[in-house]
């Protein structure tokens, strides 16, 4: 018995010895396995246990009485005789074991954490990235208008055609984010919760990108959003004023975007989830749905027309009058200058007294519309 209490500590070391190495293993296997052993190992222990006790019994015990019962079954005998031992025990002033079990119950922990709600927008993995390592500024240039040909009168000049075009300016702005953890939170939990640390770092990057691609209003260190009145490229007359969502919105946006001559098909509607639902809810005077509403997480379709959520979209419910609530257009006329890659870094030296170790990570960008009218705006329209 002691060779198998052996075989189970060593098996149970050499667990441990996994779990602190580098090497990829299967964390709820290895917790089965050892939940296997500790409850073998507690049962030999306990046994061992109560032969000792036993033996310490049998060598102090006095005359044992044998009771007939009425039907002097064995099962009972042997209760009456372990009361004789305990009583007799007692009367020695001897410890009695009465009962065992755990006082408190072990507590196990899971090996993985579950991840929350999705918290960053795939708006920006969509705009156009345009990478410039190591610059300060960019300059997108953008046509605006060219002109018509006419009808020319012989010998006389020819009719000017000029082509109009605009400039959009995306200078560098810094992003960072830092956190902190302690050490006893990378050596001793069994859940990698460092990796979910580290990795929150670059999330928070992203999801302060993804918002200002929207609301960024375009000042020192700041991205130039679509609803920025900076957003130079986009003629604030285009804006479409919306009161609230009816069976003519979608229509009114998909037409009244673009030029004279096309109905643009490759345009994404960039909104809120509750606008998304306001589409997906409103019902004709017989009760059925207005829009066919196909969502696939952060994407989806409002009758063929494909839209991506924004937290950043003020929903048009809530929305006060001017306020801007959603956008309309193809997301490649919006680009996102990378001027740096993403760094992320960890130091153990700033707080070393107190064990904690620091993450920060950074990200030089810019970005800005860089298409003339790019983007249709919606935004509230004045209570009558």
């Amino acid at each position: 018995m002691n060779e198998k209490l052996q075989v189970i500590k060593g098996r149970k070391e050499e667990i441990r010895t996994l779990l602190q190495s580098d090497e990829q293993v299967d964390l709820a296997k290895l917790e089965e396995e050892l939940r296997d052993l500790d409850t073998q190992q507690k049962e030999i222990e306990t046994r061992q246990r109560l032969m000792k006790e036993a033996e310490s019994i049998n060598e102090n015990k006095g005359e044992v009485r044998m009771i007939e019962t009425f039907n002097n079954e064995p099962e009972k005998r042997d209760q009456v005789n372990e009361s004789e031992k305990r009583g007799q025990a007692l009367k020695e002033n001897r410890a009695v074991t009465v009962g065992s079990g755990d006082l408190v119950l072990p507590k196990h922990t899971a090996t993985d954490i579950k991840g929350t709600f999705n918290q960053v927008s795939t708006l920006v993995d969509r705009v156009k990235v345009v990478p410039l390592n190591g610059g300060e500024s960019y300059e997108r240039a953008y046509e605006i208008s060219h002109g018509e040909g006419g009808y020319t009168a012989e010998g006389a000049d020819y009719t000017d055609t000029d082509v109009q075009f605009g400039y959009a300016t995306i200078g560098k702005t810094k992003i960072t984010a830092y956190s902190e953890e302690s050490e006893e939170t990378v050596k001793l939990p069994a859940a990698d919760y460092d990796s979910i640390i580290v990795g929150g770092v670059n999330k928070s990057l992203r999801k302060k990108i993804t918002k200002e691609i929207l609301v960024g209003q375009g000042g020192t260190n700041q991205l130039v959003g679509i609803f920025s009145s900076l957003a130079t490229a986009i003629d604030p007359a285009t804006d479409l004023e919306v009161s609230e969502i009816d069976a003519d919105t979608l229509d009114n946006i998909i037409f009244s975007y673009g030029g004279d001559e096309d109905v643009e098909d490759t345009a994404v509607l960039i909104l809120s989830k509750a606008d998304v639902k306001a589409f997906a809810m409103l019902r004709d005077a017989d009760g059925k749905k207005q829009y066919e509403v196909k969502s696939q997480g952060n994407t989806g379709t409002i009758d063929g027309v494909p839209y991506i959520i924004n937290s950043a979209c003020k929903p048009l419910a809530t929305a006060l009058a001017g306020e801007y609530s959603m956008a309309y257009g193809p997301l490649s006329n919006y680009e996102l200058a990378t001027f740096s890659p993403t760094d992320i870094q960890r130091s153990t030296d700033f707080k070393f007294k107190q064990g904690m170790i620091a993450h920060r990570g950074s990200v030089f960008v810019g970005g800005n519309v860089a298409a003339h009218n790019g983007f249709l705006r919606v935004k509230k329209a004045p209570t009558v």
